[in-house]
């Protein structure tokens, strides 16, 4: 298991490649506020925008989860805690103001790519939305 790669897995190097050339600029393995022995896989800070691509065995996914016949008992709660701890995150990460994007390793990098854009630009658009209210209600 200590080989096992935890950070920079070809998923999230994939969504990272076509989200920097698409010019978005992101943090990786940001600490979860209030966690910070967790991280976020890519983080984008003004928009407290979080996404988390999860590994179809480590994350238990619904469609391609594996369970070891070896030490059956032993990986079953360790897989349901890992679940438990995303759970967690997503608690804390929503309970702190972010929005949390979660996605499985086997999605198309592609798709995953067009659905963080199209969160990051519209929490652009409302945040110059609210500034310009500001602006014009004189409060800014």
């Amino acid at each position: 298991m200590s080989r096992q790669t935890n950070q920079d897995t070809n998923a999230e190097r994939a969504v990272r490649q076509l989200l920097h050339a698409s010019g978005y600029r992101y943090r990786t393995h940001f600490p979860v506020p209030g966690m910070p022995r967790r991280k976020i896989d890519i983080a984008f800070t003004r928009a407290k925008l979080a996404v988390l691509i999860d590994g179809c065995f480590w994350h238990s996914c619904p469609e391609h989860a594996t369970s070891p016949k070896a030490n059956a008992t032993w990986w079953r709660q360790k897989l349901d805690r890992n679940v438990e701890r995303d759970r967690e995150t997503n608690a804390q990460l929503v309970s702190e103001g972010w929005t949390v994007l979660r996605f499985w390793e086997h999605e198309p990098p592609e798709a995953i790519m067009r659905q963080v854009a199209t969160a990051v630009d519209q929490e652009r658009a409302d945040r110059l939305t609210r500034a310009t209210r500001r602006h014009v209600l004189g409060a800014g």
